[in-house]
């Protein structure tokens, strides 16, 4: 009786050590994250199970090296192919090896796409326009197209009829969001290429669709208004307080007084800004009219989206940033003049 009791407990311990090793081996080849998160990684030519694994492993797509050898004995990749992949941190290490055992086109890099943050039209298309190998030009001309921006209002819930305004400079201005895309089509369209940074604007976006509500502005007035603290903060720890100065001024029926407002509407960039371009004859001017600009002036991150929605409260109407970037705050314009007097620059 002893020894079948000694039998019956080596074979429920031999039960749960399998089962055990089971999970283990499971979960050391199944996915890192269940978040979606691209990551390129480039196997090489001559590249055998064994480096690619560890390529992954570097990569951070591995859960468990040690499962992972486990894995490729068990498993026969006889056709793996050289090049560079997106793949995804959602995916289980079965699925990465029979993508590279078996090429989807869909997960093959063919080129790359980097739309900077804070940087305008012009500077936007000319990232499309090499990837596409056509002019800036036939970018810009197609963003200003009417149908097809009417078009992107009916697709789009951040975009409306602000956006056919003749009187802005570009209708795109602030809506692509900047990023770094990977294109994995061969001949991929202008549209196609568009619609990919619009449809991240959306994810990044859709979010805080509330807290817009509650700042009492549509999605235009709202990236309007970040892409102009974007572009006045050299640091995302002054955002808040940018913004906040902004609040203030706007609560108050306050000119913003933003220099890069009147260099956007003389399409340069730069601080410096004379008294005689302050009067500048252009909606995009906040010395010279009341309000945001009539539309964005830059691309914008999710980092100074959340910097504008949850801006400091402070009593302060004026700022000024010193050459190392370090910003002066005033509530009275008899302090920002010293400030600006006792530190200019430019």
């Amino acid at each position: 009786m002893k020894k079948k009791k000694i039998i019956v407990i080596i074979g429920i311990t031999l039960i749960i050590l399998i089962i055990g090793s089971i999970i283990f081996y499971n979960s050391g080849i199944s996915s890192v994250s269940s978040q979606d998160e691209e990551v390129i990684v480039e196997i090489k030519n001559g590249s055998g199970p064994s480096q690619i694994l560890d390529t992954l492993d570097e990569a951070g797509l591995v859960n468990n090296k040690l499962c992972g050898k486990i894995f490729l004995k068990l498993h026969l990749y006889e056709h793996l192919q050289a090049n560079t992949y997106i793949l995804n941190k959602n995916m289980s290490l079965s699925e990465i090896y029979t993508i590279i055992n078996n090429p989807d086109m869909k997960n093959i890099l063919k080129s790359k796409l980097t739309v900077k943050e804070g940087n305008t039209i012009p500077q936007v298309a000319e990232s499309f326009a090499k990837i596409l190998n056509i002019s800036k030009d036939e970018v810009i001309k197609k963003w200003a197209d009417k149908n097809y921006l009417q078009s992107l209002i009916k697709e789009y819930w951040f975009i409306d009829e602000n956006i056919l305004d003749n009187k802005l400079m570009y209708p795109l201005e602030g809506y692509l969001y900047p990023e770094t895309y990977y294109i994995t089509d061969k001949n991929p369209t202008l549209e196609d290429m568009t619609k990919i940074s619009l449809d991240m604007m959306n994810k990044k976006l859709s979010p805080y669709k509330e807290k817009i509500k509650k700042m009492d502005m549509t999605p235009h007035e709202f990236l309007t208004f970040v892409s102009v603290v974007e572009r006045e903060s050299l640091f995302d720890k002054d955002k808040p307080m940018i913004a906040g100065v902004f609040v203030n001024r706007l609560n108050k029926g306050m000119a913003l007084q933003s220099d890069v407002t009147v260099n956007y509407a003389l399409q340069k960039t730069g601080v410096k800004v004379s008294t005689k371009q302050t009067q500048t004859d252009s909606p995009y001017n906040t010395y010279k009219y009341l309000g945001l600009p009539i539309g964005p002036i830059s691309t914008v991150t999710e980092n100074t989206m959340k910097a504008c929605l949850e801006y400091t409260h402070h009593k302060y109407e004026f700022f000024f940033a010193k050459k190392d970037g370090t910003v002066i705050y005033n509530e009275t314009y008899q302090g920002h003049d010293k400030s600006v007097r006792e530190n200019k620059w430019y």
